[in-house]
């Protein structure tokens, strides 16, 4: 075969590789091709609890650099066969794509070696992922990590969005884009009659999930432990810790616990600290290449990233975000919700997420089984790339194959991908 036959080959696999033309349904799904988008290595760093815990003196660029690094020593990979990185980020300036890069340099990637950081709000890191796979799947590079990070004890706060102009704020659904998520939800519980006893009893089950599940050592796997200097905020004196364990997960947390909290939004409302997700700090990234190219570097494949769904919806109703993503992606994969085996759905507020549980009718044993962002964590920029890892996890752990990963959006949008284990 001619150099140019070969190409037009390449060109016509690559053409034959979008999303339209993934076979659909379950059995289909769980086939193999040496042109499927795999992963073959995820982890991430604990998760801490922002301003207070295990990370609250220590950087993005730092969290990522280590990230990277157990990336490159877990998985093996020659780091100069990496082409491009995506990171996802909300809250640094810039997205932090400056530190980023130079984290990624540190880390042990050369310079040959990309990296841009994206900013899709609370799905960041999940877009951070779909981007590098959707690139290897056209063909624009072979291998590639999808990565995300947040130090919110940094960066969190008023300062993170900007002021809106004359032209944004005489605009009324334009203008509802900076209405806070607590107050948004809230109001949105209130519409949707999700009551505070549901959202509570939802939450404890979070927290309850998630102490049995790191009681167990079940996140060991996907945690690469960190060793960071912490200021002792009582004597002020810098120590070296070692962070190995998420540190928001509180024990013993029941309903009738979180019944005595203070509504933070509202008198008289529903939500509150402990329904809500924590602020937090942490990174993940996750290593995606072609089958092909998997199996000829001799790289362990842990699973597969099928396809995924983006979509908008009114930025008050932010919250419903999965309840649309869900379905759309289900359709693109040709399968049905009884085809899912695990749910990882961020748990930004119990309302919403609950809310979402319940219209799309879903089991709720198969939502969240280790716990969510209300029991450790929702670093805004790393939950997308975090989830990635937990659910290949679990998927693992307990011998399941299909799983899929959705979270709601901040200005009203909503995304969701599916997941194979091998």
């Amino acid at each position: 075969m001619s150099k140019a036959q070969q190409r037009l080959s390449q060109v016509q696999s690559h053409l034959a590789s979008s999303e339209v033309d993934i076979p659909r349904g379950r059995e289909v799904s769980l086939q193999k091709s040496p042109d499927d988008v795999v992963v073959t290595c995820a982890l991430r760093t604990p998760l801490t609890r922002g301003g207070k815990g295990g990370f609250k003196d220590t950087v993005a660029a730092d969290l990522l650099a280590h990230t990277f690094k157990s990336l490159i020593s877990r998985s093996h990979i020659d780091p100069s066969l990496v082409e491009d990185i995506s990171v996802g980020n909300v809250l640094a300036p810039g997205a932090g794509a400056t530190e980023f890069r130079a984290a990624a340099l540190v880390a042990g990637f050369p310079e040959t070696a990309a990296l841009r950081t994206v900013n899709r709000q609370c799905s960041s890191g999940l877009q951070a992922c779909v981007d590098i796979a959707n690139a290897i799947r056209c063909g624009m590079i072979d291998v590639g990590v999808g990565a995300g990070v947040e130090s919110m004890s940094s960066n969190y706060g008023p300062g993170a969005v900007s002021e809106f102009s004359e032209t944004l704020d005489n605009h009324r659904e334009a203008k509802n884009c900076k209405v806070p998520m607590g107050v948004l939800s809230e109001q949105m519980a209130s519409d949707r009659k999700i009551s505070r006893e549901a959202q509570d009893a939802f939450a404890a089950r979070s927290f309850q999930k998630a102490e049995a599940a790191q009681k167990a050592g079940k996140f060991r796997e996907e945690i690469a432990p960190m060793t960071v200097k912490w200021i002792d905020p009582k004597t002020e004196e810098e120590k070296e810790i070692v962070v190995d364990k998420d540190d928001g997960i509180r024990p013993g947390m029941t309903a009738e616990g979180l019944k005595k909290i203070r509504p933070a939004f509202k008198e008289g409302g529903s939500i509150h600290a402990g329904n809500a997700s924590q602020v937090s700090d942490g990174a993940a990234a996750v290593l995606l290449m072609k089958r092909s190219t998997a199996e000829r570097l001799g790289q362990k494949i842990i699973g597969r990233f099928v396809c995924s769904s983006i979509v908008g919806v009114k930025p008050l109703l932010m919250g419903i975000g999965p309840w649309k993503a869900i379905p759309v992606v289900l359709q693109k994969a040709g399968i049905g919700k009884e085809n899912v085996d695990v749910w990882e759905i961020n748990e930004a507020f119990a309302s919403q997420c609950l809310w979402c549980v319940k219209e799309l009718g879903l089991d709720e044993s198969k939502v969240n089984p280790n716990g969510g962002a209300i029991a450790f964590g929702h670093p805004l920029g790393c939950t997308g790339a975090r989830q990635v890892s937990t659910l290949f996890n679990e998927l693992g752990r307990t011998g399941k194959k299909v799983g899929v990963t959705s979270m709601c959006v901040g200005t009203g949008m909503g995304m969701a991908a599916v997941w194979v284990k091998e």
